[in-house]
């Protein structure tokens, strides 16, 4: 079982989505944390450890420290204005 720990920054990006949106976040999120693979994760290229999943229009970027099992929920957002 992995620790989910998100960034006070991420929290700030999911505040502002619609609440329908939020719900919907919150349950994948913590499904990572017994399963940090889930069905249509991706590694995200050019990064070693970082990862996307996706509901909707809305991605969620995370990396996993596989030693400490601990996946650090990064940015919540956007398709479109999440990758920049």
């Amino acid at each position: 079982m992995y620790r989910v720990i998100i960034k006070k920054s991420a929290e700030k990006e999911l505040a502002v989505l619609p609440l329908s949106a939020i719900l919907d976040l919150k349950e994948k999120i913590i499904a990572l944390g017994s399963n940090p693979f889930p069905h249509g994760f991706k590694k995200l290229k050019g990064f070693q450890n970082q990862y996307r999943i996706r509901s909707g229009n809305y991605r969620v970027i995370y990396k996993i420290e596989h030693k400490l099992l601990i996946i650090e929920i990064l940015k919540i957002g956007d398709r479109k204005n999440i990758y920049g």
